[in-house]
């Protein structure tokens, strides 16, 4: 009888094991579920919020992604994000919200492309397919300037008000870290460094930043018109 018992525990043991091993495999995401922090100032030390962070496996190995439709909104004749980051293949939509009419465009090698004015919610969003910055103007209002910065990483973020950005879903590996920021001086690569995570890394970077040379927005003239 004692044989029997041991028997039948050895058996449950193993199907345990068993089943403990699928579900990992099965859930990658779980198992690797590692962060690294970046906290990003200028040359005095001041927190930089906007700046866009993004990361590549160092072994060259990236995960594929779904990208999902993202929104770039048209809110008090200002455009809301002021920068946004997004894989490559994102659409994204522009709404207008303002009761003007808009025209919105860029000239950007990343992505050319023009929204002629318009009102309310356009049928189609705009596909950005290349990795690089684009600029986004209006014809009408030259005040109106924001940014979408296009990845080929799924691991992406943007600095808060505090310079910090965190990647998230990392697996327990070395990976070359990236910063870009609209005024920075110089290219993301100038400022590449490595950093492995391991659920306790913290990357810091302290970046060369242009004036913010930004058009004065124009005095409200009454309702209606443009």
């Amino acid at each position: 009888m004692g044989f029997r018992v041991g028997s039948l525990s050895a058996t449950k043991a193993s199907a345990l094991v068993a089943l403990t091993a699928t579900l990992a495999l099965a859930q990658p995401h779980a198992a690797f579920s590692h962060e690294i922090d970046l906290l990003v100032r200028d040359a005095n030390g001041v927190p930089t919020v906007n700046a866009v962070a993004y990361a590549y496996p160092a072994a060259g190995d990236v995960s594929k992604w779904e990208p999902k439709p993202v929104i770039v909104d048209q809110i008090d004749k200002e455009f809301t994000p002021s920068v946004t980051v997004v894989p490559i293949g994102t659409p994204v939509y522009f709404p207008n919200n303002d009761d003007i009419r808009h025209h919105v465009y860029s000239f950007s090698p990343a992505k050319t492309f023009e929204l002629p004015l318009y009102s309310g919610k356009p049928s189609k969003p705009v596909v950005f397919d290349k990795p690089g910055a684009v600029a986004l103007g209006c014809n009408i209002h030259d005040w109106m300037v924001a940014y979408i910065y296009v990845v080929d990483t799924p691991y992406y973020a943007k600095t808060g008000k505090d310079g910090v950005a965190r990647l998230e879903n990392l697996q327990p590996e070395k990976y070359d870290v990236f910063v870009w920021h609209p005024w920075m001086r110089g290219k993301p690569e100038d400022y590449r460094k490595s950093a492995t995570a391991d659920g306790n890394t913290r990357v810091e970077f302290d970046v060369k930043l242009r004036a913010n040379l930004h058009i004065r927005r124009a005095p409200a003239l009454g309702g209606g018109g443009y």
